[in-house]
């Protein structure tokens, strides 16, 4: 039951809706392309990337000094239901900035 309640309350959170609509749309990104793509601070991001890994929405890869963030996958029935439901939801996504390959990272 603990990891419905976190999955349920990941989602009360307008920030953490953006963050699954960003990685659904774009896939596995760097924290460092998602900070500079949404415009938010590192450690703003990280918190909501963690809550959102706690809960069991995204799963994280690392790649030499990269931490690199995308959707679980396979997803159970409710968290999959939930990214559907997300997709139609009329949210602007910014444009995708890379710097993780050119580096320009600065974390």
């Amino acid at each position: 039951m603990d990891i419905f309640l976190k999955s349920v309350s990941a989602l009360n959170d307008e920030t953490r809706v953006l963050l699954l609509r960003f990685l659904d749309k774009y896939g596995e990104s760097c924290v460092c392309d998602m900070q500079n793509s949404l415009n938010m601070i590192q450690s703003r991001l990280s918190r909501h990337l963690k809550i959102l890994k706690d809960a069991g929405f995204i799963k994280v890869s690392r790649k030499g000094t990269w931490a690199y963030y995308s959707i679980r996958s396979p997803l159970d029935k409710f968290r999959s239901e939930a990214i559907e439901e997300i997709k139609c939801l009329d949210i602007e996504l910014p444009e995708f900035k890379k710097v993780s390959e050119c580096g320009e990272c600065e974390i």
